[in-house]
């Protein structure tokens, strides 16, 4: 897997005002992604799942990710398991898709890159 750039884009904040990301509007930010990871769910949300060796890496893992939404305050839901983590992830103020999402998706590939190796 490549190093994805929009995993260096700025996540911004959310006025409520624009409208979700539709149809062809999405595949050039989910071709960014770990397709292995990702799948776009009826246009609505990202649904990742990243597998992992054992319960102790699934937990950093997931530790990572919940600073990360902290700091950019967006909050995915996360399911830790033995072994995986599964992400759900969209803009609850506009009850779909933006931009953000996908780079939040990418900065967790980034993050998953230091487990999959």
């Amino acid at each position: 897997m490549t190093e994805s750039q929009l995993a260096d884009r700025e996540c911004t904040a959310c006025t409520g005002d624009e409208d979700p990301l539709e149809g062809e509007e999405l595949i050039p930010l989910f071709e960014d992604l770990d397709r292995d990871v990702w799948e776009v769910v009826d246009e609505h949300h990202l649904e990742g799942t990243y597998e992992f060796a054992d319960f102790r890496d699934a937990l950093e893992f997931t530790k990572e990710v919940g600073e990360l939404a902290e700091e950019e305050f967006h909050h995915p839901d996360i399911h830790l398991s033995w072994g995986e983590v599964v992400i759900e992830l969209w803009t609850h103020k506009i009850d779909g898709l933006r931009e953000t999402d996908f780079v939040m998706a990418a900065r967790m590939d980034r993050f998953y890159e230091e487990y999959d190796e």
